[in-house]
């Protein structure tokens, strides 16, 4: 490599902040959510139940936002109270929301 070829090494930062997608409540229709929870997760039919008797629980972790906003509103569709919060940077103090 003495013709002048240089290699450059490129590091990507991105600006956007990371969503985490917040079960809150599962509603009156308990079955509908927890298909929609698989639908969002993958995770097997019997974890999403699990999971979602877990309310108010942190169901996708670190998504960007137009991901988790998509999630949410197939959990919302099924009856769950869900929403997307941001996601603590590190080193970022983490505060229970009220």
């Amino acid at each position: 490599m003495d013709d002048g070829d240089e290699t450059v090494y490129v590091t990507l930062i991105c600006d956007e902040r990371a969503y985490d997608v917040v079960l809150l409540d599962c509603g009156p229709r308990e079955m509908d959510v927890v298909r929609a929870v698989r639908e969002v997760t993958g995770l097997s039919l019997w974890h999403s139940r699990v999971l979602s008797r877990q309310a108010p629980v942190t169901i996708l972790e670190t998504w960007p936002q137009d991901m988790a906003d998509d999630a949410v509103a197939v959990l919302r569709n099924a009856g769950a109270l869900a929403e997307a919060r941001q996601a603590p940077e590190h080193g970022e103090p983490t505060a229970p929301s009220p």
